[in-house]
C-alpha cells in the first residue's frame, strides 16, 4: 500500500521500520519539527525524523496542518492510508479525509480506557492489571474512533513505563501490519460509551513522593513515572529520583529506611528501591548507588 506515516517519538520508530520491512511504499513521513536540545540547545531532529532520513524517506515537519497549502500538499501524496502513532498534532478533517482508506491510529491502551496523551503512565499508576494496543480509524474526536483490531497484555508486577512502552511499541508494529494485510475484511467496532477514561498529560507536580501514602500507590507512582519525569524524594536535602521499585515487607515511620536493602516504610506497608539517580548523575542500581552513599537504617526520606 501507499502510506503516509505520521509519528514523532521513539515509540513510533519500530512501526515505521515494520512498514518498510513489510514492503509498503512510504509516500512521506510526517513528524514534529526539530527542537532545541542538549547543552548547546541546537535543533535536534525527532527520533522518527532521524530514522526516516536513515531509511532514505521523504520527511515533512510542518508546525501545523491547518492551512490549505499543507492540506493540499498532503492530499497530493495520493495515499491509500495514513498510519498515525504518537504524532503530536491534531489532524483537521481534510487530512483525515485525504487518504483513500482514511487514517489509522495506533493507540497504547484498551480503548475506551485511557484516551489521550499518557495512556502507558496512567495504566501503571492506576494499578491496571492489563493494557494493550488498539488500531482505530481516526475521526475528529480525541481517540474516539471505531477499533479495527485490539490486543491485550498483562502489566507485570515490577514493570516500569519504559519497559511497557517498549513492549507496546513492538506490539503496535506487529498489529498494524496485520491490519493492513486484512483491511478489507475487518469490521470497525464503535467504542462503548461506558468505561471512558482520559490519560491526562503527566505534570511534574505529580512526581514528588508522599511517603504517607500506601506502598501500593507509591510503587505504582515510581514505576509509572520511570524514566520521565521520574518520581523523586529528598535525602539530606538532595533530590533523588526513584526509577524502579517493588513491594516489600516492613513497617515504620513513613519515609524511614528500614534496612540495608533500601526497604522504605510507607503510610501502609513498604517499598524496596531498586534503581535510583542522584542529581547530575546517571541512574544506578541499588548496589552501585549504596557504594557511593551509605544510608543507615533509620534515615528519613523527605515528603515535604
Amino acid at each position: 500500500m501507499r502510506i503516509v506515516f505520521m509519528g514523532t517519538p521513539d515509540f513510533s520508530v519500530p512501526v515505521l521500520d515494520a512498514l518498510v520491512e513489510a514492503g509498503h511504499e512510504i509516500a512521506a513521513v510526517y513528524c514534529q519539527p526539530p527542537r532545541p536540545a542538549g547543552r548547546g540547545k541546537k535543533d535536534r531532529p525527532t527520533p522518527v525524523h532521524a530514522r526516516a532520513e536513515a531509511l532514505g524517506l521523504s520527511v515533512r515537519h510542518p508546525v501545523s496542518l491547518k492551512s490549505a497549502e499543507e492540506q493540499n500538499a498532503f492530499a497530493a501524496l495520493n495515499a491509500d492510508v495514513a498510519v498515525v502513532v504518537a504524532y503530536g498534532l491534531i489532524l483537521p478533517q481534510p487530512i483525515l479525509d485525504a487518504p483513500k482508506q482514511g487514517c489509522l491510529n495506533i493507540h497504547a491502551s484498551l480503548l475506551p480506557r485511557w484516551r489521550g496523551a499518557a495512556p502507558i503512565h496512567r495504566a501503571i499508576m492506576s494499578g491496571d492489571a492489563e493494557t494493550g494496543i488498539c488500531i482505530m480509524q481516526m475521526e475528529a474526536g480525541l481517540d474516539t474512533g471505531p477499533v479495527l483490531l485490539r490486543q491485550a497484555t498483562a502489566i507485570e508486577a515490577e514493570e516500569t513505563t519504559a519497559q511497557l512502552h517498549d513492549r507496546l511499541s513492538a506490539m503496535g508494529a506487529a498489529l498494524i501490519i496485520e491490519v493492513l494485510s486484512n483491511l478489507q475484511d475487518l469490521t470497525p467496532e464503535p467504542q462503548p460509551e461506558n468505561g471512558v477514561t482520559y490519560a491526562a498529560k503527566i505534570d511534574k507536580s505529580e512526581a514528588r513522593i508522599d511517603w504517607t501514602r500506601t506502598a501500593e500507590e507509591i510503587d505504582r507512582q515510581i514505576r509509572g513515572l520511570s524514566p520521565f519525569p521520574g518520581a523523586w524524594t529528598e535525602i539530606d536535602g538532595e533530590r533523588i529520583k526513584l526509577l524502579a521499585s517493588r513491594l516489600a515487607d516492613g513497617q515504620g515511620v513513613p519515609g524511614e529506611i528500614l534496612n540495608g536493602d533500601l526497604h522504605v516504610a510507607c503510610g501502609q506497608g513498604a517499598v524496596e528501591l531498586l534503581r535510583l539517580q542522584r542529581a547530575g548523575k546517571g541512574a544506578q542500581d541499588r548496589e552501585t548507588f549504596l557504594r557511593g552513599w551509605t544510608l543507615p537504617t533509620g534515615t528519613r526520606l523527605s515528603s515535604e
